[in-house]
């Protein structure tokens, strides 16, 4: 069985306030983007469950990676066969794209399936919150509106998404989640996420942000400076994802035809860049 893990992207990101437990309270809306990795799982040709990495370079021995931790998670709830698991690597690490947590939350779900597990789609998702604090949205993959540690989600419709096309950059740097996280001023916003985001996208840029923004650009300039590049391309919005170092933009069709190989070129040398569409359903 094949699937292809997507990505994600943080519409706004409010870092509410420091929890007693010493982790923050969030608000963010999640949405799923057509960026993806290749994820193969067949039964196992020897005895035990093995993976393959190909693609990008992944610094994890396998005993460690998210795939791995997310099928032994499984196996010790329910009996599993052995199986043979294949992972291209295209969605760059560190980026605040959901990469790892994608791949880890299709292979729970691929292999539910194989088995023929009767297990719902909230079981899974608490399994893998377990893995990650991103992993239950892609048990779901649909927009969700993500509270608390981000592991409480809400469904929620951005039909102004649909149509819109997107282009996403990731400068060749990483931001550690724990250093974004330790330089941020929680505050409660004056207008939320979801109140933002029924409003036209030509009105969210300044109005929707990302928490992290501050603190990041100050630590990764070159973060920054995609942000910017990708402004004067004109977008309908623009922001980082996550605590980084992927920063997007959304486009009308007119816009996004303007952007050539050229101009990526030009703008984003030595940077990873995707270009798509959104179409959400």
């Amino acid at each position: 069985m094949i699937t292809f893990p997507n990505a994600k992207i943080n519409l706004g990101l409010d870092i509410l306030r420091r929890r007693p437990d010493g982790y923050h309270d969030i608000s963010t809306v999640m949405v799923q983007v057509p960026w993806t990795d290749i994820l193969e799982a067949v039964p196992a040709r020897g005895c035990g469950t093995t993976l393959t990495v190909s693609g990008r370079q992944v610094d994890c021995p396998p005993e460690k990676n998210l795939v791995v931790k997310a099928y032994r998670a499984l196996s010790a709830k329910v009996q599993l066969p052995d199986i043979d698991i294949y992972l291209r690597k295209i969605i760059p690490d560190g980026a605040g794209l959901g990469g790892g947590s994608a791949d880890a939350s299709f292979l729970l779900t691929m292999v539910a399936r194989m088995a023929s597990l009767n297990i719902s789609d909230r079981e899974l998702a608490s399994l893998a919150a377990t893995l990650g604090a991103d992993c239950p949205f892609f048990v779901y993959n649909r927009p969700m509106l993500c509270t608390g540690t981000g592991t409480e989600m809400t469904p929620i419709d951005v039909p102004s998404l649909n149509g819109l096309g997107i282009l996403i950059v990731k400068p060749p740097v990483s931001v550690p989640t724990a250093l974004a996280y330790s330089r941020v001023s929680p505050a409660e916003p004056r207008l939320s996420v979801a109140e933002i985001l029924s409003l036209p996208p030509e009105q969210w840029q300044g109005l929707l942000k990302n928490d992290f923004e501050p603190s990041v650009f100050t630590a990764y300039p070159e973060v920054a400076r995609v942000k910017e590049s990708i402004l004067s391309l004109g977008p309908v919005y623009a922001s980082m994802s996550g605590s980084g170092a992927a920063v997007y933009g959304l486009f009308r069709s007119d816009k996004l035809s303007e952007i050539t190989p050229g101009v990526l070129s030009g703008l984003f040398a030595g940077c990873d860049t995707f270009i798509g569409m959104l179409g959400l359903g």
